[in-house]
């Protein structure tokens, strides 16, 4: 896409050419709990593979935040945890590599898993977590992949954890 006369354009990439501009110099504070969606290269729908979901889910699993609830859509990721010391930014850059060099591994391939950039959305003190979560579990439901919450397969791959911790 970009940016014309205050409109916007779609590229025939479909890439977004200003993307790396929308939210530079990111605020975090740690302890707040922050919902972070990042979408793969391509939009390419990797996630039907669980081995390669599971490998991502690793990564999560293993970052330096408390993650409360996660969930992997073919194509993308919401992922919603409370941060550590290390910066938003710093979290996902390195969620994000330490995932793809996993997924390239399996695959004996190379190059980049995710697009560039990511949506975050800081959780207010009055936001209830548990409801978020719920929200993102619920995600393959409300995208038609599944008609009920006990019918995700295997392959679509998500984790809760309903303790909800005390936030900023």
């Amino acid at each position: 896409m970009n940016l014309r006369n205050n409109k916007v354009v779609r590229l025939p990439t479909g890439v977004f050419r200003y993307s790396h501009l929308l939210r530079k110099d990111r605020f975090s504070e740690p302890g707040h709990a922050y919902m972070v969606t990042t979408v793969t290269e391509g939009r390419a729908r990797l996630f039907i593979d669980w081995r390669i979901g599971r490998a991502v889910a690793r990564e999560l699993v293993d970052a330096p935040v408390e993650t409360l609830a996660w969930v992997l859509i073919p194509d993308h990721l919401h992922w919603l945890f409370v941060l550590g010391d290390e910066g938003l930014a710093v979290v996902v850059r390195t969620m994000k590599s330490r995932s793809a060099r996993a997924v390239n591994h399996l695959l004996a391939h190379e190059g980049s898993m995710w697009q560039k950039g990511y949506h975050d959305h800081a959780i207010r003190r009055e936001e209830d977590l548990c409801k978020l979560a719920r929200y993102m579990v619920a995600n393959p439901l409300r995208a038609g992949l599944v008609e009920k919450i006990r019918g995700i397969p295997f392959g679509m791959l998500f984790g809760c954890r309903w303790r909800v911790p005390s936030i900023r």
